[in-house]
């Protein structure tokens, strides 16, 4: 599972319904991603907004809808 924000690849640990967990946190200001996520050899990829960016103090990352 990983994040992608202008072409750099993020990846994430954990994902809940409206978060995500990053195994490493990076400063990030509000932004949308892409979000892909791959389980039993079904992989999906999806655009998500950052509403409140990623910041390098807290791994937890809030996610919504894009658009």
């Amino acid at each position: 599972m990983h994040l992608t924000i202008n072409g750099k690849r993020l990846s994430v640990g954990q994902m809940g319904p409206d978060f995500l967990i990053m195994d490493a946190a990076e400063e990030y200001a509000p932004t949308v991603a892409l979000l892909y996520l791959s389980v039993d050899g079904h992989e999906r990829e999806w655009t998500v907004f950052l509403p409140e960016g990623i910041s390098a103090g807290s791994r937890r990352v809030v996610i919504a809808k894009a658009g």
